[in-house]
């Protein structure tokens, strides 16, 4: 049965695309196949980081988002990846809605999941609240509680939305802070997270011994999260 992961979260600057770059790593060194759409058309992190896997596709033409569920079912041995830019879901639920993906999921057997991946503010809760109305339990979800955003999720815990999401089974993870001076070395080489493990500073773009070893332990804890999740 073939998996479609959209990594959304709609507030812009939460770290979609970080989540989505973690999780195609992970299907990479687990040598699981997968297809990767990119929505961002000025700046796109799969696109930029995993050119070989990615494909553009705009989100507001719906011939283009119809690719994600054509290329669920043509490849049902494969994962497909979706990172989804800021400000994107009024046009993907147009979609979801007027094209029926939720009920021809049920029909055709694949699967659709939504990556809500949060920062610590309200915007971020109020956005969740606002998608588990809109869909409840005709959607799967996997809440990101993102480190590298803030580390306080009061505000989430507050809520009841966690209890929300354990009475649908929905995971909750947590994807720990890395180093910002690492994180910002990564960005600024363009390199994968494969990369960044492996190259040393003799390499120009690469990170020193200590930096490598923080990305390593860092993957190793995410790797953990997304098998939580059950990528």
């Amino acid at each position: 049965m073939a998996k479609i992961h959209l990594i959304g979260g709609e507030k812009g600057g939460v770290g979609k695309s970080v989540v989505a770059r973690v999780v195609a790593q992970y299907l990479i060194d687990q040598s699981t196949p997968f297809l990767g759409f990119d929505t961002d058309r000025s700046h796109g992190a799969l696109l930029r980081f995993y050119a070989d896997y990615a494909s553009p596709v705009v989100v507001d033409r719906y011939e283009s988002l119809d690719l994600i569920v054509e290329s669920a079912i043509a490849n049902p041995d494969k994962r497909i990846l979706v990172d989804l830019a800021a400000q994107t879901h009024e046009p993907l639920v147009k979609w979801l809605d007027e094209s029926g993906v939720l009920e021809l999921a049920e029909e055709t057997g694949y699967s659709l999941t939504y990556w809500h991946v949060m920062d610590s503010g309200k915007d971020s809760v109020d956005l969740l609240k606002k998608l588990l109305e809109r869909f409840g339990s005709r959607l799967n979800y996997v809440v990101v509680l993102n480190q590298l955003r803030g580390d306080n999720f009061d505000l989430f815990e507050q809520s009841g939305a966690r209890e929300q999401l354990a009475e649908l089974g929905s995971p909750v993870i947590t994807l720990k802070r890395l180093h910002e001076p690492v994180i910002n070395k990564i960005d600024a080489g363009s390199t994968s997270f494969w990369a960044a493990k492996h190259r040393s500073e003799t390499d120009g773009k690469g990170l020193g011994i200590l930096e490598r070893q923080r990305v390593k332990m860092w993957l190793n804890s995410a790797y953990a999260e997304l098998e939580r999740a059950g990528v």
